[in-house]
């Protein structure tokens, strides 16, 4: 007997930088350099920063609003934050972008000692955070959650789409002190606007409930987690979603109430190694608080350095797509 095996299409090499929007998803255009410009409107002590990536944050489309109060730093992100934290001395709000892994990989000691111990009211907003690119350890910024975790008073924002992005802009801005957001650009996916959703700083918000497991995800990986729970209700699989866009400060009680809830396997989404970022801070609070769910597991990048290719190869390689996420929570539930 002949069979066929039906073949993938080839993928070249722009999808190492594709969005990350599913085919026919809708999306949004910019949606933090459009934030950031409408905020900026009415204050003028709104400033935006870049390190030789303007097109590539989003952040052109403020330099071409205010070109007065854009500032071009060159590839030099040392001099990015450290410029920044002048700026805010001075009573400035200043919104640096860049990389990711040049934000925090090359920059930190300046966050750190220039910025966060002087609570400096500096927004750091990178793109290409976690398995968002292609280009292998030196662009993927898979550990900047561990990093950024460890600096005190230092506020972290992973949001999942469009909105969620769109709508903390104001709020990072108004919250007195450093923020450090990752920033997804392009275009980028909307999913969270069909379930009445409103970011909110600080807090944790159940977009679905279930009754066989809880899934507490940031990040695009609240997006896959939905796409997932979706999937699993043919299986009568019943799933609930809890979207953590903010990292630090973890909303403690939120997270604690749905664990709580007796029953359900609990499973930790996101897009970052498994050391240091979301997962790992949740179990140190149910270990701490003393709450055991039945099952707890993580899912997140390996502690690895990851390879180059396309993204849809990467992410179902490193069990970050959604084909993979479903297959792992029915074997856990197995």
């Amino acid at each position: 007997m002949n069979t066929v095996t039906e073949k993938k299409p080839r993928l070249t090499t722009s999808a190492m930088i594709a969005s990350i929007a599913s085919e026919g998803q809708r999306v949004q255009a910019a949606p933090f350099g459009k934030a950031l410009v409408e905020y900026a409107a009415t204050r003028p002590n709104v400033v935006g920063m870049t390190a030789d990536l303007g097109k590539y944050t989003d952040m052109h489309l403020f330099s071409q609003a205010y070109p007065e109060r854009f500032f071009q730093m060159g590839m030099a992100e040392q001099l990015l934050m450290a410029a920044a934290g002048g700026m805010a001395k001075e009573g400035l709000i200043p919104f640096a972008t860049t990389y990711a892994v040049f934000g925090t990989r090359r920059a930190y000691d300046f966050i750190h000692q220039v910025i966060a111990e002087e609570n400096l009211n500096v927004k750091i907003c990178c793109a290409l955070p976690g398995l968002t690119t292609g280009y292998g350890p030196s662009h993927q910024a898979t550990e900047d959650l561990a990093m950024m975790r460890a600096i005190p008073g230092l506020t972290i924002v992973d949001p999942c789409d469009a909105l969620d992005i769109e709508q903390a802009v104001p709020q990072i801005a108004e919250h007195n002190g450093p923020v450090y957001m990752r920033l997804l650009r392009g275009n980028v996916p909307l999913v969270l606007d069909e379930y009445n959703y409103k970011f909110e700083l600080g807090k944790a918000k159940l977009l679905r409930d279930g009754a066989d497991v809880l899934v507490i995800s940031s990040g695009f990986m609240t997006m896959r987690t939905l796409e997932v729970a979706k999937q699993l209700e043919a299986d009568k699989v019943n799933v609930a979603v809890l979207h953590c866009p903010t990292i630090k400060p973890l909303d403690e009680a939120t997270i604690l109430a749905e664990v709580r809830k007796p029953g359900r396997l609990v499973v930790v989404a996101e897009n970052h190694s498994i050391v240091g970022g979301l997962g790992e801070a949740v179990a140190s609070l149910l270990m701490q608080a003393g709450v055991m769910p039945s099952k707890f597991r993580m899912l997140a990048l390996p502690d690895a350095f990851l390879d180059a290719g396309a993204l849809p190869t990467l992410h179902d390689r490193y069990g970050i797509s959604a084909e993979k996420m479903n297959a792992r929570i029915k074997a856990w539930l197995a």
